[in-house]
């Protein structure tokens, strides 16, 4: 019987969505407002979610002090009151869409949890927009 457990996370960041292979008028075109040069930002929610059979001497699928804790080394201090375009290696080549931030997070955390451990993570970027990626 696997259980899932999750965690509740945010961070506050800036991000510029655009292609340094475009003109401005292009960027604009296909990204709007968001590929503004001046940068936008958004107080991002995160929700990572575990899945796996709950451990019989401690009842626990993962320890949430470990997830936590994991959550706050991975992502928050990466993160958090970052212009995700300039200060994030992740995304010096690669558009910080809310997609790509859900994917890149992801696989900051793959590697820490057990591998019969299944992960998904949920990031809002506002209230009403969100991605989910499973791996």
């Amino acid at each position: 019987m696997k259980v899932t457990v999750s965690r509740k996370a945010h961070f506050n960041a800036a991000h510029r969505l655009y292609r340094k292979d475009w003109n401005q008028e292009r960027n604009e075109s296909i990204f709007g407002k968001c590929a503004n040069p001046h940068y936008h930002g958004h107080n991002y929610e995160l929700i990572v979610h575990v899945t796996g059979t709950v451990d019989p001497e401690t009842g626990y699928v993962i320890d949430m002090k470990i997830l936590k804790d994991l959550i706050q080394k991975e992502v928050e201090e990466v993160f958090d009151h970052k212009n995700l375009n300039e200060e994030v290696a992740d995304f010096f080549d690669l558009i910080p869409t809310a997609e790509n931030i859900a994917i890149v997070i992801y696989s900051k955390l793959r590697p820490h949890l057990n591998t019969k451990q299944d992960l998904s993570v949920t990031l809002y970027e506002t209230p009403r927009n969100f991605v989910t990626f499973s791996g």
